[in-house]
């Protein structure tokens, strides 16, 4: 079934190449997948290279892109649809809507605060679309490993895990992402035992 698949992912410029190539390649199997684009709406860096390839494969992509960053990012001008929002609240919620499943590549703070909020409303069941991390070059191991040692801690449930995937694999994650993802949601004793 084909899916509206939100990739967050880096608008920096000052990245390695791998990492725009990796979003290329992204929206190059997204597209032979049959399935659709959900973007943060900007042409440079790996934000424009997934969105690029994915066009060029047949597939539909929609960006949103805050007002403020239109000039800043530089805005897909090319998308099949362009969303402007007033703010990144209301752009986050906009991408979340038109979304069936989310693809975290690797990014900023501006990315690890899109994969929280995303990751943390499906570990409390608010959703049940996939999440699925893609590192081949493991710039997200601090990460897993701190929330590991939180898990370990308490402050995080082991339910976190569950909802969401973790790979190197561009072919592997759209596995994951075309799963279905089985209803997670945490119940009161799980909620006041940990914060997630």
């Amino acid at each position: 079934m084909p899916l509206a698949v939100c990739v967050f992912c880096s608008s920096s410029t000052k990245i390695e190449r791998r990492y725009v190539d990796l979003a290329a390649e992204v929206g190059d199997e997204l597209a032979r997948r049959g399935h659709s684009l959900v973007s943060g709406g900007g042409r440079v860096s790996c934000m424009g290279a997934v969105a690029r390839a994915a066009r060029a494969g047949g597939a539909r992509t929609v960006g949103v892109i805050p007002e403020g960053l239109v000039s800043v990012e530089l805005s897909d001008d090319d998308s099949d649809e362009l969303v402007v929002t007033p703010d990144m609240r209301t752009r986050k919620g906009e991408m979340d809507k038109r979304s069936d499943a989310f693809l975290v590549l690797p990014g900023g703070i501006g990315t690890l605060e899109e994969l929280f909020e995303i990751w943390t409303a499906r570990t409390l069941g608010m959703h049940d679309k996939a999440v699925v991390i893609l590192d081949p070059t493991g710039v997200y191991e601090p990460l897993r490993e701190l929330m590991k040692g939180l898990t370990e801690q308490g402050f995080a449930r082991p339910k976190i895990w569950d909802a969401i995937g973790w790979t190197s694999s561009v072919s592997e994650a759209f596995d994951l992402l075309e799963r279905s993802q089985p209803k997670i949601g945490m119940s009161f004793e799980d909620y006041a035992e940990a914060e997630l």
